[in-house]
């Protein structure tokens, strides 16, 4: 009988120990529910706000600068756009990577299949970014070309939060304004007026300052020839004619047709019989810059530091 009055109070303090650890894990659940929480970041572009993971795992790049940047900060990614993928950054054509298709046209279907925990686009996909955040949490990245170092900061400073590198992004900023200004300082002391045509296909359009490749005036510091030109997305249209009459110093030359896969032609349209009158021609100051980091890219970490080691190799 002692025997079993003492099982009985065995199993009633097991029980009791039981319900406590119960409790205590209970007790726990909010504690961890905040940890997750923690996790969540709340980002706001120009479609909205958007609530993703802090470090998120599956990450599709739409654009090529936010991709550079990753990529120099050694974040790995799952999908890319594989159409027309910059030279310096060929390693995302391999087949590790899901090929989401391209820029200009997402292959929608294998970006749900990978069901990604974050999208990136810029203003090439900006009128799909509903059909995307369908998918999964998008964040739009772009560039004010009438504010570009600022706007890159602020680009460069969302990537560090997210993939939880701050300290990195920080520096690498600092090192690349640290050599911008060294540029602003050659370039705006030399008495040289550049000129910025992209070739395409045979035509030719003209960029000034604050526009998409203003940079080279409002960031490096090369005067322009011309102050006046239209700013829009494709540029002023302009003829040989106009080259001739405004006779840059040096003409920056960015070749379209080469960036997205065709043949490189600039040199043979752009090199005829007036453009030869020209001082940047006598004065062999020509520069064809690097498509893929002008054209398809730009304002990542490694593009922008790209196209300013270019325009100081011009000086």
């Amino acid at each position: 009988m002692k025997k079993w009055s003492f099982l009985v109070v065995l199993f009633s303090m097991i029980l009791v120990l039981a319900a406590c650890g119960s409790k205590e894990e209970s007790k726990e659940e909010p504690a961890e529910a905040k940890t997750a929480a923690a996790e969540k970041l709340t980002i706001d572009h120009k479609y909205g706000e958007v609530e993703i993971d802090k470090n998120p795992e599956k990450v599709v790049v739409f654009d090529f600068g936010i991709l550079d940047t990753l990529d120099e900060l050694g974040v790995e990614v799952t999908g890319v756009p594989q159409t027309a993928v910059p030279a310096y950054l060929e390693k995302y054509a391999d087949e590790k990577y899901t090929n989401v298709g391209s820029l200009k046209e997402p292959d929608f279907e294998a970006i749900h299949a990978m069901q990604p925990d974050v999208i990136f686009i810029t203003t090439r996909q900006a009128e799909l970014y509903e059909q995307f955040a369908e998918i999964a949490p998008t964040v739009y990245v772009e560039l004010d070309y009438t504010k570009y170092m600022e706007s890159f900061e602020k680009n460069m400073n969302l990537v560090g939060e997210i993939f939880d590198k701050k300290a990195e992004v920080a520096s690498a900023v600092e090192e690349i304004k640290a050599s911008v200004d060294e540029l602003n300082k050659k370039a705006s002391a030399l008495d040289s007026k550049g000129l910025i045509v992209l070739a395409n296909e045979g035509k030719v359009s003209a960029y000034g300052p604050s526009s998409r490749f203003g940079v080279i005036h409002d960031v490096f510091g090369f005067g322009a020839a011309d102050e006046k030109i239209e700013v829009s997305t494709h540029g002023q249209s302009i003829t040989f004619e106009y080259i001739m009459e405004t006779n840059p110093d040096v003409l920056f030359v960015i070749d379209r047709n080469s960036a997205v896969g065709g043949e490189a032609g600039a040199e043979k349209v752009i090199e005829n019989e007036l453009v030869k009158k020209t001082t940047a021609f006598k004065e062999d100051k020509i520069i064809y810059l690097d498509p893929d980091a002008w054209y398809l890219s730009g304002g990542g970490l490694q593009s922008v530091k790209l196209m300013a080691e270019e325009i100081e190799a011009s000086i």
